[in-house]
């Protein structure tokens, strides 16, 4: 009984190792294909400066396999307009 525990154990563990080794080569292709500047604003991004790796931000649709790369400005504006957006829409119910 042990062995046949151990057998779909074994099994279930290779299974998830499978799946996360996908996951990681998709996210790994879709990283290449990151843009090298802000999609509405085409300030030039820097990979090798750290401080534009973590203020940047990066949407990635993987259904459709798109990458967008957003510069803080242009995110703060846009996180402005849907804020506005849904007072908005709240202030008309």
């Amino acid at each position: 009984m042990s062995s046949l525990k151990r057998k779909l154990s074994r099994r279930k563990g290779n299974k998830a190792k499978k799946l996360a080794e996908k996951e990681m080569a998709t996210k790994i292709s879709l990283f290449g294909q990151m843009p090298n500047e802000c999609l509405t604003c085409q300030k030039s991004f820097d990979k090798t400066d750290k401080e534009q790796v973590m203020t940047w931000n990066v949407v990635v649709r993987e259904q459709k396999e798109e990458v967008r790369l957003y510069c803080p400005n242009c995110w703060n504006i846009a996180m402005d307009l849907i804020k506005k957006a849904q007072e908005l829409k709240e202030a008309k119910k």
